[in-house]
């Protein structure tokens, strides 16, 4: 069986239109996100799927594959399910790489892999510790909880759990921006009715959760955030300077 990691990418984004074309690096982001992801042991083959000719043109022409979707997808797990469609028989996981982490691990993939096989949950994902100089109380860092059975609580925005003693017992955990599915789950995934929390928190994996699907965990330290605002892509250009 194989592992194939699909990034999805859109020009279009509210807080930072067009950041996967961003390239003050000297790499246009979405190809950093392809680069990382391709080193994962795990993975075999690495697609980008984006509604934009100009996402295409930028990731072929540094060597990596992209494809084509609909326009009209709610979000990156239903653009990814009609890529999953198309693919080989022997494909059993598929990792959703966010096209605005371009610092993603790739022994993190392998690790939310691996909990995935190890496992009967239809999804994986993973979380970390905050880092010294990170604020758990931005909401455009996303945080998760997590059971003692390795499985995902929730999702936030907010700063969860609420530490009412302040005695530091449950520290926050931030959310990392991937997740692996198993395969047959993605069509069942794209037919299931939006939800109340999904759409306050404006995160698409609370869909799954408030439709009774578990999402496994793993937890890792990561020392980096997805790049939702133009601080944050500088702070990634910063990390670069040889490659500027």
């Amino acid at each position: 069986m194989s592992v194939v990691a699909v990034i999805p990418a859109r020009y279009a984004s509210t807080r930072l239109p067009g950041k996967p074309l961003l390239d003050r690096t000297g790499l246009p982001m979405i190809v950093h996100v392809c680069r990382r992801a391709a080193e994962a042991a795990s993975v075999d083959r690495v697609i980008v799927a984006t509604d934009d000719q100009r996402i295409v043109d930028a990731v072929t022409a540094h060597g990596h594959e992209a494809v084509m979707t609909r326009e009209d997808h709610p979000n990156g797990t239903s653009r990814i399910a009609e890529v999953a469609e198309a693919l080989p028989a022997e494909v059993d996981v598929i990792v959703n790489v966010q096209g605005d982490e371009p610092q993603i691990d790739p022994e993190h993939i392998d690790a939310a892999v691996e909990r995935l096989r190890a496992g009967d949950e239809p999804m994986a994902t993973v979380g970390s510790p905050f880092q010294p100089g990170e604020d758990p109380a931005n909401p455009n860092i996303v945080k998760v909880v997590i059971d003692q059975r390795g499985r995902a609580m929730y999702f936030s925005r907010a700063l969860i759990p609420h530490d009412r003693d302040g005695d530091g017992a449950c520290p926050p955990l931030k959310h990392v921006g991937m997740y692996v599915y198993r395969r047959d789950f993605l069509p069942t995934y794209v037919e299931l009715g939006p939800t109340p929390c999904e759409q306050a928190e404006k995160l698409e994996q609370l869909r799954a959760l408030e439709h009774g699907h578990p999402i496994a965990a793993v937890i890792r330290t990561v020392l980096h955030t997805g790049i939702d605002t133009p601080e944050q892509y500088e702070a990634f250009v910063a990390t670069l300077p040889a490659k500027r």
